[in-house]
Order: C-alpha cells, then structure tokens, then sequence
C-alpha cells in the first residue's frame, strides 16, 4: 500500500511490505484548479495529506502523488481512490469497508475483503472492484497475500476483478430473486372467464342471445282437450281441470315488467278504482327493479310468472324452460320472499289458440306445480304491459262503477295458495342470483362505455400522434433549410460503447460498421460481459487501434456500460447494443443535438433489420409505427422517457451528474433516460441517426424480450414518479411522458382482454354488422397511420398487408405481456436478466437493399 506510513512501516511502489524506517514526505504536484498531493510511491506521505491512523480506511495514492488533470482534489469527507498511474480522485459516494486497511498491514490471503491493486502497488480493501477512472490504462484485479504488484504498462486487454458474491455465492443483488410468477395466468384466464359468463349472462337477460323468434302465425293446435276456462291445472295423471271467475268477476292481469316507466302509475290507477291485479312478471326485469315488485305485494296485488326472459316455451328445450321458470323464481324470492304457482305462457292468449307445442310445454310446466292462466277476453282479461295499459286500465275502472269487481286470479277463484313463502335458503339464493345479474348487467354497461372511451382515446392519441409528427417534420426541415440559423457542428471526438453477453453471431458487423464511420476520431469500447462464447475473441482479433475490448465477469448490462464509461477516453459518449449496426453516418447525425447545450442525450432512429418473416415484419410496422412516431411527439413535447439502448448519444458530464447507469432497473435504458430528464436535461430525437439491429425471430424470444421492457419500464416509472409533481424539465417527464406511458402502455393494455371478450361478445350475439364495421373502421385508420408512419421513415409500403393480422394476433401478445409484467411487479418479484439469442440478422435488410442497389447500378 503506498502512501501510509505509521510506526515507521510503509508500502513501498511494488505492493510489498516497505523497508522499516521513517516516513517522508514525497513531491506533491501544484497546478491550476488543484492542490495538493497523494501518497508518495515509496511509502512517502504527500504534502497536506497526513497519513491513515489505527481503524481508518487506507486507500493507495499513486507514484507521484500527482492529481489527474480535470479532477478535483479530494476534498475533507470525501472519498479518494488512487490508481497506478499517480493520480487520486474524488468519489460522491463513501465506500462501505469490508475491513480497513493499517498503514504497515499486508494483506494476507482469507481475511474478509477483497483487495485490488492498481498496477504500481496501491492496494485497499473495498466490498466490490471499482472500476478506473477514463483516462486511466490500468485495470483492477485482486491482490493476494505476498503477491507483488509489477509495475510497467498494462496490456490493453485485461480480464476485471471477479464480482463480488452473495451468501450462496451468486451475485450479489439489490432485491431476492423469485421465480417468476406463474399461478397468474390462471387467474387471468379465471377473471376472463368470468367476464365472458357476465356478459352472456347479461345478454341472455336482456334478450341478445338465444333470443326466439315470434311464435308461428299458423300452427296446428293441441288435439287434447285443454279444458273450457281460462285457468288450468293438470295433475300428475295427465288429467286438465280448467276454472272460470264467477259472473260479476273479472280478474285483470298484466304481462311483463315491472318498468319504472309504467308500473308506478298502474299500481296508482289501481289504488284509485279499489282493484286489484295478477302481475306476470319476466324475471330479468323484476331482478333489475325489485322495489317496484316489493310495492306490488305490499299493496295487494298478486304475482304470477312471465318466464325470466319473457321466450317462447314452444321453441326451446325443456332443460331450458325449466332453467328460465327456476330464475324467475329466483328473481321473485330475492325481492319479496315469496314464490308464485302462477304461470302465464309468453306470447300466448286463449286456451283455444295454444299451438301444440306451446300446450306441451305448458303441460309441463303444470305437472310441476303450476296452475297455467291464460284470458278469455271476459272473465279473465289480459293486457300488456305499458304505458297503453295504464289508459286502458282506467277507462275499464271507470266504465265499471260498481257493477263489477276487479280483482286477481287467486282471490277471483277463491284460491288462496297461489303465491307462498319461500325457505331462508331459496331467499339468500335468490339474492345471489339478483346480485349476480345486476353485477353482469353494470359490468356489460361499464364494457360498452370502456369500449367507446378506449376508442375515442385511442382515435385521439392517433391525432396527437400525426399532427405531432407534422410538427416534429416542419421544425426539422426548417433546421436543415439553407439560410436557416444553424449551431456549430459537434466534432469533438466521440466514444463509442458495446456491452456484449454471448453476441459472437454479431458483434463483429457492429464492430466493423462502426469502424466503418465518416466520423473524424471515435474510440470504440467492447465490453465482454462475461460471455460463454467466442464474443471475447473475436472483438479482440479485429486489429484496429481504435478498439479496445475489456473484459468482466458477468453482471448485467448497466454494469458493463459503467465500466465501458469508466475507460472510455471522451467526452461525447455512444452507446449501442452488441447486435446494432451503425450507418456510416449514424454517429455523425446522432451527436449533432449535442451542439445545444441543453440537450443531454440524444435518442437514434432504429430499424428491424431482420424484417423477412411475418414476426419481423410485424416488429417492423411496431417500431416505425409506434416507438418512432412516439418519439417524434415525445421530441416535440419535451417528454422523451427513453433512449434506445441500441442507438443513444449522451453527454459524459450529464451521465456524471446522475450516477452514470443504474442497475436498479431491467430497463436502464429508460431509467437512465428519466434520470437525465429529472436532472433538468433536454432528451431529443433524431430521426436521420440510423441503426439496425436485430429482432427477435421467436415469438418465444420476442416475449421474453417484451417482458423485460416493460417490466422494466414499469420499474422506472415507479422510480422517477415523483417527476409528476416536480417543475421544469423533470415536470414534463412526469405529467406528459409518465401519463402517458401510464395511460396507454399499461391501463388500456391491462384492459385490452376484456375489451377483446366484448368486442367477440357483440359480433356474436349482438349485431355483427355493426361489430365488424367498427373493426373495419378502426383497422382503416391504423393503416392510413401506418402509411404516414412509413412515408415518414422513407420505408416501403409493403409490410401494411400483415397490419389487420398484426391487430388481432401481435397485439394481444404484447397485451398480455404488459398483464405478466404488472403482476410480476405487484408480486414483488425480481425478473431475471432475459437475453435473446441472436443469429447476426441485423443488417439482412441493408445487405438486401445493397445488392438491388449495386445491381441497379450496374
């Protein structure tokens, strides 16, 4: 350990064990914007830096004490780090010791910590590796008990120090990993289920499905006899005993209902004329307005059952016959207590005009218990429902005087068992089933308002979405038009850094293409994620000195990009994915908006390079239609929540600002992004940066990638939600990006399912012509989107022919991705890092467009 000296021992500069003797004090470097020194490089304590005491935290100061130029001197507090080559930094965040290094201690192999050298001796004890400073040639690796250090120059390429490790010897993480959740998927088909049963079962209420038609003009009557009074009873012998009300007697009966529109003013004209009523209820409506049939007892008047559905028993089986005189009496029993033997055959009159299979299911029906009433237009009279009925009711009361009297069937006949009270267990199932057909009858309702407020704001993201894009064209061909006040161009020279995992399939395209740049001085960074494959090998052999490939263990790719950003050499930093290819002016194009000083990062414009397969056009249509557009009006909003990991420039002095990539999010893209965006930067787009990376060409690989997108997303929404409530830069993310991305990338997808269910619901039990005009309209909007979208991109029209299959398939996928993703984040699980597999597919469209071009020229 340089620079300790204590009790006369010190470290001399190869890492051993110094010779005993006094520490002195070694040169100290002075120079513009630093004082000071570190540690000398033989024990030698540097000016104004007094040496570690008994239980402080040693850290090496390098060969001369000398501070690296553009870094500020360690201040009272502060953190420093030394490297080998002389220079001592400060560091924002304090280091957790594992244990503190003693001036004059070697580090001996076993004791907790991992120490870690610096090529020229320094060593310290720290929990985890930290990577060097930029412009440091050095690297970290481990320092065992008696091992020297050597001095001299590193090689370019050095394998880092290991990761530090959990209790089980894995990696350590931030959160427990869990597996990831899989008993949701049964609930969601559970809950979907259930949303289809409601909403049959409110439409089987409300007469849109299985409804029957109107009964047979012409039919050939019932051959039996069926009695000569209009009330019937037929016993379980087959035998018809018929009853007619006595002379001066009229039972008045009314079909259907109850209807608030009506059934409040009948019940007063009865009260008026002293009369009383049979009432055959439908059982849906005596459901929907139980108060209306508890005001019909209370004030005397008899029920009777009109079916649930009010249907024709002639035309439907006796399963369901028996199944829709069941509900009614359910309806009834919720609401009043009471059942009824009281039956009136829907549409049906006289006895004498039953068809024959009307008369068969009304056979049944008084097997089982009831007493069928039908009307004979004296004694007896019928009428229906309505508001007719009321004017009806009160001319017939007041022709009547008091000659005759009105009354219901039961005490017309004088019988007194026509309604009776039901069991507490046939009430509480009886108001079960109520409940359940009002929760279907709401839950229908709320769908039809859900369906028409999710399509009137999709229809106006579409809007927003064009006429944004317009904006975002006109501002940026008028930035380009000659004559037009233009900002210095950026060629100051640029790293470029590709975090790799496994990418030997691509990573010497990316390479190469980059290479490949018209931009003056690029440094390109690889850094080999602790790949399995030859990824390591092949980025090492391509032999330009422009490249410098570092290699670690495997731990994600936020850490990869930090350490790619501690050894890259520049201040204008690329980052791109190990499976992008860059156009040759890409770079250039993409740090252009760096020129302003307010803008921090600047987003490219990436393109589907596999496109071939209906999957890979269908992430084509997405990304042109969707991600670009989306960042057109982002742009123009100054919102933007995303640069993509595959094509992104940003400034290193804003990466500083905010920690550099965070590894709290699968998303670090966007996290990183947002964070910019809090810290009051400008985020922009620049759609003439063009990258091409390749798709998933699996629907399995594509969900595990979506996954891991939204997930994330998800994660560093909850991250930066406060934005909502902050000014400046960091309010637009909040109020306009976060609502946003909260609006229709999770609460409309979460509702998509069940907005499906009832879009399927109404093509087949409600009006299919309607259901699929709607369909068809909005498909016809999405590809005269589709069509700008393209025209926008300068991309072929082609791929539009997949866009109404894309619609009913792709979307629903990525719908239920957004469902796995918010169930894995209420659940608290931790997602693992999901990767693709790559095939090196990414520049198929640009090697196919090239050879049409080269054939064309030639």
């Amino acid at each position: 350990m340089t620079g300790g000296a204590h009790d006369g021992h010190g470290y001399d500069d190869h890492g051993h064990h110094g010779h005993h003797g006094r520490g002195h004090g070694g040169p100290g470097f002075e120079g513009p914007g630093y004082t000071g020194s570190g540690y000398g490089g033989h024990g030698q304590q540097g000016p104004g830096y007094p040496a570690p005491q008994d239980g402080e935290q040693a850290y090496g100061y390098g060969g001369h004490g000398q501070q690296g130029p553009g870094h500020p001197a360690p201040q009272d507090g502060e953190q420093a780090y030394g490297y080998g080559d002389g220079y001592a930094y400060a560091y924002e965040q304090p280091v957790q010791p594992v244990r503190p290094l003693q001036p004059g201690h070697l580090v001996h192999p076993g004791e907790p910590g991992p120490a870690y050298t610096y090529e020229r001796g320094d060593a310290f004890a720290a929990p985890e590796p930290y990577p060097a400073p930029h412009d440091d040639p050095y690297t970290a690796h481990p320092v065992t008990g008696g091992h020297e250090a050597h001095e001299g120059p590193a090689p370019r390429v050095r394998p880092a120090a290991a990761a530090p490790s959990g209790p089980s010897g894995g990696p350590r993480t931030r959160h427990a990993l869990r597996k990831d959740p899989r008993a949701h998927w049964a609930m969601l088909c559970l809950i979907l289920l259930v949303a289809a049963t409601a909403l049959v079962f409110a439409g089987y209420g409300r007469h849109d499905i299985a409804a029957t038609g109107a009964p047979q003009a012409h039919c050939p009557t019932a051959p039996e006899t069926r009695g000569e009074g209009p009330v019937v009873q037929v016993d379980r012998n087959g035998i018809v005993r018929s009853a007619t009300p006595p002379d001066g007697t009229v039972a008045l009966t009314y079909d259907g209902g109850p209807s608030p529109e009506w059934t409040p003013r009948l019940l007063d004209v009865l009260a008026a004329g002293h009369a009383k009523a049979t009432f055959f209820l439908t059982g849906s409506e005596a459901a929907a307005h139980p108060d209306l049939v508890r005001r019909i007892v209370t004030e005397g008047h008899e029920l009777g059952s009109h079916t649930y559905t009010d249907i024709d028993l002639a035309q439907v089986s006796a399963t369901r016959a028996d199944l829709e005189l069941s509900f009614a009496q359910n309806a009834l029993a919720a609401s009043t207590g009471l059942g009824t033997r009281l039956l009136r055959l829907p549409h049906t009159t006289g006895l004498a005009t039953l068809c024959e299979g009307q008369w068969e299911a009304g056979q049944r029906a008084a097997r089982a218990g009831y007493v069928l009433v039908a009307s004979d237009g004296k004694s007896v009279l019928q009428l229906t429902g309505s508001p007719q009925a009321v004017d009806e009711t009160g001319e017939l009361l007041a022709r009547a005087g008091g000659t005759t009297r009105h009354t219901s069937v039961g005490e017309a006949l004088g019988l007194t068992d026509t309604t009776y009270h039901v069991s507490t267990l046939a009430e509480w199932k009886g108001a079960a089933f109520v409940q359940a057909q009002n929760g279907s009858r709401a839950f229908a309702d709320a769908m039809n308002w859900l369906l028409v407020v999710a399509g009137v704001i999709t229809a106006v993201r579409l809007v927003l979405l064009l006429g944004v894009a317009r904006v975002h064209v006109r501002r940026t061909r008028s930035r380009r038009r000659r004559g037009a006040p233009r900002l210095p161009p950026v060629t100051e020279p640029v790293s470029i850094l590709v975090p790799a995992y496994n990418e030997e399939a691509g990573i010497e395209a990316t390479v190469r293409s980059l290479l490949a740049s018209t931009y003056e001085e690029i440094q390109v960074v690889v850094i080999d994620d602790g790949s399995s494959d030859r990824t390591f090998e092949i980025a090492e052999s391509i032999d330009d000195p422009r490249v410098m490939v570092v290699r670690q263990p495997n731990a994600g790719k936020a850490a990869a990009l930090n350490t790619g950003l501690a050894w890259a050499h520049h201040d204008v930093i690329v980052m791109i994915d190990g499976d992008t290819v860059f156009e040759p002016d890409a770079v250039r194009r993409l740090v252009q908006p760096l020129a302003d000083p307010r803008v921090g990062a600047v987003s490219g414009n990436t393109k589907v390079g596999n496109r071939q397969g209906v999957l890979g056009r269908w992430q084509h249509l997405e990304y042109v239609i969707g991600f670009n557009l989306d960042r057109r009006m982002y742009d123009v909003l100054e919102c933007m929540p995303t640069v993509p990991g595959a094509i992104g420039a940003f400034r290193r002095d804003a990466l500083a600002g905010v920690g550099g990539v965070s590894e709290d999010t699968l998303a670090e893209d966007t996290d990183l992004t947002m964070a910019l965006c809090r810290a009051g930067w400008r985020v922009v787009y620049e759609e003439s940066a063009i990258a091409w990376t390749e798709a998933p060409a699996t629907v399995r690989q594509l969900w595990k990638q979506r996954y891991r997108w939204c997930y994330g997303t998800l994660q560093a929404m909850w991250k930066h939600r406060r934005a909502v409530v902050e000014g400046g830069q960091s309010g637009k993310l909040g109020r306009r990006g976060l609502l946003y991305l909260l609006l229709f990338q999770t609460v409309l997808p979460l509702l998509a399912p069940l907005v499906d269910v009832f879009a399927v619901y109404g093509l087949l039990f409600q009006e299919p012509g309607q259901a699929l005009g709607v369909w068809l309209g909005f498909t016809a909007v999405q590809v005269g989107t589709a069509v700008y979208a393209l025209r926008l991109d300068r991309e072929r029209f082609e791929p539009i022919w997949t866009l109404p299959l894309q619609i009913v398939v792709y979307r629903q996928l990525m719908y239920l991705v957004v469902v796995q993703s918010v169930v894995t984040a209420l659940l608290g699980s931790r997602l693992r890092w999901h990767r693709m597999q790559r095939t090196g597919t990414a520049t198929e469209t640009l090697d196919r467009t090239a050879a049409v071009e080269h054939s064309t020229a030639g």
